[in-house]
């Protein structure tokens, strides 16, 4: 999943990042409202933690210009605390979710993975595909009652293939959601990857699940169509 956090507090930016970052989330930073705005207009993100106090153009105007453009990718607004007026505005503007600073990392987390569950057609936490089973919350990969170890760039690989089986995915729209906006389009990293997460996921079983479609990408299937 790839997450864009628009935030004018290098500190408060740097700290969500990396804590993203471990959580296996890709990370796009811009540190004003001009800048994230055309960052979330140029680029395909699962969620964006939006600051309402930015320099150039606030929050506000930022979450409208983007609903106002179709863009319809889920806003996590940052509030000051206790700012009721904030919270309306924000929502008003077309916010999915607010949070209050200063807030706990474990929260923000919480509400950003529900945003991101409530745009996507598998609301649950465990997705079940071909026999995998993969838990969104512990990151545990499971095929046929072998439990797969993953690293996280594979974890995030799998979860990506797993919310759109059958569907061929291009390499623009894998390096779009699981590296940030400083990806090599020429880099040989993705193939890498995918050959690693299939020697874990097909390596042994009877049925390969991870297939290369000549000239498009890849696709995650019981058969290749």
């Amino acid at each position: 999943m790839r997450i864009l956090i628009i935030e004018d507090d290098v500190k408060i930016s740097s700290s969500l990042s990396k804590g993203l970052k471990q959580e296996s989330f890709a990370i796009d930073q811009a540190f004003d409202g001009l800048e994230g705005e055309r960052l979330a207009k140029t680029n395909d993100y699962d969620a964006i933690i939006l600051d309402v106090r930015l320099p150039l153009q606030d929050g506000f105007k930022t979450c409208m210009n983007l609903r106002n453009e179709k863009i319809l990718t889920p806003i996590l607004m940052l509030t000051a605390l206790d700012d009721v007026s904030d919270k309306i505005k924000g929502l008003d503007n077309g916010a999915d979710d607010y949070l209050a600073k200063p807030f706990h990392f474990g929260e923000l987390l919480a509400r950003l993975r529900s945003l991101i569950r409530r745009n996507t057609i598998e609301r649950s936490t465990v997705l079940n595909k071909y026999g995998v089973q993969l838990d969104q919350n512990t990151h545990k990969a499971v095929r046929e009652n072998k439990e797969i170890t993953l690293t996280a760039k594979e974890y995030s690989l799998l979860e990506l293939f797993m919310l759109h089986p059958g569907r061929i995915l291009s390499r623009e729209m894998i390096s779009e959601h699981l590296w940030d906006m400083n990806f090599d389009p020429k880099s040989n990293i993705i193939e890498s990857y995918v050959k690693f997460l299939r020697q874990k996921i097909d390596y042994g079983f009877s049925r390969q699940l991870i297939h290369t479609v000549r000239g498009a990408g890849y696709m995650f299937s019981e058969r290749l169509e």
